[in-house]
């Protein structure tokens, strides 16, 4: 039997990119639709990696691809909301990165969603798995969690 996590605290995450909601992120719900939230954490990913200097999306020679994603949802959000994007890492593998990330509505403690992807790095040409570059390892290592599932 599967447990439903808890939303987390905001101390939980090492990293926080800034996102402000769009009105197309809206459904007939009046709240941002759960596709949305999957394109916040590619985005506060990529933002890391890019500002992070270890990817470049013309010319790197390793991508990450993802492998693996979910997310739970605790209290909704919409339009105009400004939120935030906690990052960090659950697990650095040979050639494998597990990303947890938490949206947070702006100031709050607890998380209003939070999931895991997985990237699975590869060489751009052949799509093969290839181990993660050191200098990307290294921008990673600073947002490893022991024990990140807890």
């Amino acid at each position: 039997m599967s447990h439903r996590p808890l939303p987390h605290p905001r101390a939980s995450y090492a990293h926080f990119c800034p996102i402000s909601t769009r009105w197309m992120d809206n459904d007939a719900y009046l709240h941002v639709n759960n596709v949305a939230y999957y394109s916040f954490f590619d985005t506060a990913v990529n933002e890391y990696l890019i500002r992070g200097g270890v990817l470049d999306i013309r010319r790197s020679t390793v991508t990450g691809l993802v492998a693996h994603s979910e997310c739970h949802y605790f209290s909704p959000i919409a339009f105009p909301e400004a939120i935030e994007v906690g990052l960090r890492v659950a697990r650095l593998g040979t050639s494998s990165v597990t990303y947890e990330l938490a949206i947070f509505q702006s100031g709050a403690e607890l998380t209003a969603a939070q999931g895991r992807f997985v990237h699975v790095y590869v060489d751009r040409e052949t799509s093969r798995p290839v181990p993660i570059p050191e200098n990307m390892r290294v921008l990673l290592d600073p947002l490893v969690v022991p024990d990140a599932d807890g």
